[in-house]
Parts: C-alpha cells; structure tokens; sequence
C-alpha cells in the first residue's frame, strides 16, 4: 500500500475559511512610516494620506498621524467632527432627547 500524500491547505476544498475580499472583519490598518522618511518627502506621504491614515514612527514606536484630505469639505468635516464646542452641543442634545425634552420629527411645522 502506498501512502496518502496529506493535503494542501492551500485546496479551495480546506476546511479553514480564507478572508474574502472586502472582508469588514478588521478596520484597515494605517501604513507605518518612519520620522526620517516622511520628513525627507512630505509631500509624496500627504497625498497618500488622502487615502489612508499615515502611522509616523520615530525608533518604531507610533509617534503621529498624517491624514490627509481629498477636498474642502473633508477639511471641513474633519474640524466639525473634532471640535470641542460642538461635541459639547451634541452630547447636550442627546441628553436633551433622553430625558423627554426633544421635538420629535412629526411635531415640526411643514
């Protein structure tokens, strides 16, 4: 009798699941770029950077996000998403809500 050559994992048959293009199982990671690269050509990492996040690392520890934006209203969306003022105004709001003081939809004049 002759042995059995064991199968390839790599079967479409395997009994292990592959990622599937498109796969939402983890957030894209951020491309990791040295200090020294990024300050020896900014401009290349910041058009990059329209595209994705850029981790900076100085001595391989994370020292910085790059991000970039692709038009105006990006820019814009990105300050109104971190502003202080306004994430105070809605997290009010949403208390507001909670504790019965909101105007429902319905309720507005049309």
């Amino acid at each position: 009798m002759t042995s059995r050559k064991p199968r390839s994992k790599s079967l479409p048959s395997s009994p292990r699941s592959k990622p599937k293009h498109g796969s939402r199982k983890r957030p894209p990671q951020p491309r990791r770029v040295a200090l020294a690269k990024v300050k020896d050509d900014l401009s290349r990492y910041l058009r990059l950077a329209a595209g994705q996040e850029i981790l900076i690392t100085r001595h391989g520890r994370p020292a910085g996000v790059l991000i970039g934006f692709e038009t105006d209203e990006d820019w814009f969306e990105y300050r109104l998403e971190n502003h202080p003022e306004f994430l105070r105004q809605i997290e009010s709001a949403r208390a507001a809500i909670k504790a019965g003081q909101g105007t429902r939809l319905e309720d507005l004049p049309r």
